[in-house]
């Protein structure tokens, strides 16, 4: 009976799992900062503020984005066409640069065979690669989703091949002394070991994949939201100008949010409070 009563009066606590994207642990401090930023903005253009004179406040360019690109096809499709290259080029990124990474780490011949010429293109940045790759590849989409890929490439095979170096030896060998077959100590020690590199790598690789992407659609694209920026310049409308960056910098920031769901889905252990 005592054991009845003590279960009714203390009934299990289920522990309330925590988002960061949740309405309770939502940034309310990031969203003042950003309101401070465009009042300042406003109010250093409206006053005249030297550097300002020539810049658009935020009024004007809200009045423009809403005049000529909310209800824009055209717009939308720009972002779009671009959400389409950085998917292209970062899961290839992904589906290439991880086994890559993982070969680079665990085969001495691999490694002794490949790597010297991996360290030796690795410095070249991503656009030098521009001219190359519109002489190399038929269409210039794929010239563009190719300059995508090695942007985010090197720095996840990179993250993947240092991941590798950092797992202690002694655990590979006290698992083989216990009779752990290859494929075993690849699934239960290298992996884990290796999925905070993967998760670094694809925070990394994203945000370059961005820069990558736009910097290529102002040189060899008629379309996406790097175009959209890029015509704005030429046409000497910097409404239109920061219109294209604000877009950028909402396509980046939307992109990471999803690669910071698969890295929960990756390691949940690693949210768990």
């Amino acid at each position: 009976m005592s054991t009845t009563v003590n279960d009714t009066a203390n009934p299990p606590v289920k522990r309330l799992r925590k988002s960061r994207w949740t309405i309770s642990s939502w940034n309310w401090r990031g969203f003042v900062s950003i309101v401070i930023f465009f009042l300042a903005w406003q109010g250093a253009v409206s006053f005249g503020l030297p550097g300002f004179t020539k810049i658009p406040g935020p009024s004007e360019v809200v009045q423009t984005f809403v005049r000529d690109y909310l209800f824009s096809p055209h717009y939308w499709h720009s972002w779009l066409v671009s959400f389409e290259r950085v998917f292209w080029g970062f899961a290839l990124a992904q589906i290439i640069g991880i086994p890559f990474g993982l070969f680079l780490g665990t085969s001495r011949v691999f490694n002794n065979l490949v790597f010297p010429v991996f360290e030796m293109m690795r410095p070249i940045p991503p656009l030098a690669w521009v001219p190359l790759s519109i002489l190399f590849w038929p269409t210039n989409e794929s010239s563009i989703i190719f300059i995508t890929f090695i942007g985010a490439f090197f720095i996840i095979t990179i993250n993947i091949y240092d991941g590798v170096r950092s797992i202690k030896q002694e655990h590979i060998w006290l698992a083989r002394s216990l009779g752990a077959s290859r494929s075993r100590i690849f699934l239960r020690i290298m992996l884990p070991a290796v999925l905070p590199a993967i998760a670094v790598g694809m925070t990394l690789g994203i945000a370059v994949t961005w820069n990558v992407v736009i910097a290529a659609e102002m040189i060899a694209s008629d379309s996406g939201l790097g175009r959209l920026t890029w015509e704005g310049y030429v046409s000497s409308t910097p409404p239109v100008v920061i219109v294209g960056m604000i877009s950028i910098g909402l396509a980046g920031f939307l992109s990471t949010i999803v690669v910071d769901m698969i890295e929960r889905r990756m390691m949940p252990w690693k949210y768990k409070r």
